[in-house]
Formats: structure tokens, sequence, C-alpha cells
């Protein structure tokens, strides 16, 4: 029987999950955003505008959110052969450094995409009715969970997937 999971472990399974299905549901949304784009283009010949700049905008938080799951699952930044085929205390300190990068080049996306998006926020953006800043939001989000998990699994150690009950 293992330990039971610490209240912040469990919020963060739960922001987890949450980040997994955002991520799908903006595939999912791209998907039919890309197809409403053919089928305008190729049959309504009447392109649309604005499809474009939308599909790039669900495509970035499908990969942000979903590149930030998979950093707290060590899935993602991580050279795993090269760590594994390590000894004890070189591996221990590969662990650390690459959970350092990781944390580093979140807190470089959130902080560099958040000031992308406020300095674009008051342009309109190209092609769509959406303040040009929006297209930073996955990066600025997405970096800032990146962030989060980075620092979780530098204080914790590696990833352990919730029991179910």
């Amino acid at each position: 029987m293992s330990e039971p999971r610490s209240g912040g472990a469990r919020l963060l399974d739960h922001v987890a999950t949450a980040s997994m299905i955002l991520a799908a549901v903006a595939l999912v949304v791209m998907t039919l955003v890309q197809a409403w784009q053919v089928f305008a283009r190729y049959v309504l010949n009447d392109s649309p505008g604005w499809t474009e700049p939308v599909a790039l905008l669900f495509m970035s938080l499908a990969v942000m959110f979903g590149s930030a799951v998979a950093v707290r699952r060590e899935t993602h930044f991580a050279f795993l052969t090269l760590r594994d085929a390590l000894p004890g205390p070189l591996n221990t300190l590969s662990r650390i450094v690459s959970r350092l990068i990781a944390a580093a080049a979140g807190a470089a996306l959130m902080l560099l995409g958040g000031q992308l998006m406020i300095d674009e926020w008051a342009v309109p953006l190209a092609g769509a009715q959406l303040p040009s800043g929006v297209k930073f939001i996955g990066l600025c989000f997405g970096g800032a969970l990146i962030l989060v998990f980075a620092i979780e699994r530098l204080l914790t150690g590696d990833y352990v997937p919730a029991q179910e009950d």
C-alpha cells in the first residue's frame, strides 16, 4: 500500500488533468477551424480570414499545456537514456540539472510571453476580431505551468502517478 498523496500533489494532479483536457479541446477546436477553412475555401469559394490566426492560437494552447504536463511527468526536456545510463551521483545531478533547465525555460516563457501578451494586447489581430496579445496566452500560462511542474519535480523528486482508489 502506498502513502496518501499530499494536498499539493493532489492539487497539481487536478491542474495537470485540467491542462490535458484543455490541450485536447484546443486540438479538437483547431481541427474544426481548419476543417471549416477547407470547406469554405473549396466548397463555398469564400475563404474566411479568421481561421488561420484562430487555429494558431489553439495550436499554441495545445502545445504549451501538453508540454507542461510532459514536464511534470518528466517525459519532456529530459534525456532519459543518457540520464539512466549514468552512475548514482551523476544520475541524481543530471535529474536536478534537467529540472532546473525546465524551470528556467518555463520562467522565460512565462515572463517573455507575458510581456509580449501585454505589449500586443492593444493591437488588433490580423484577420480576427481579437487583440493580438491573445496569441501569447498559451506561451505565458503554459510557461507558468512548466515552471510550477518543474519546481514540483525539484522539491518532490521523480513523478509518481496518482493511484486509483
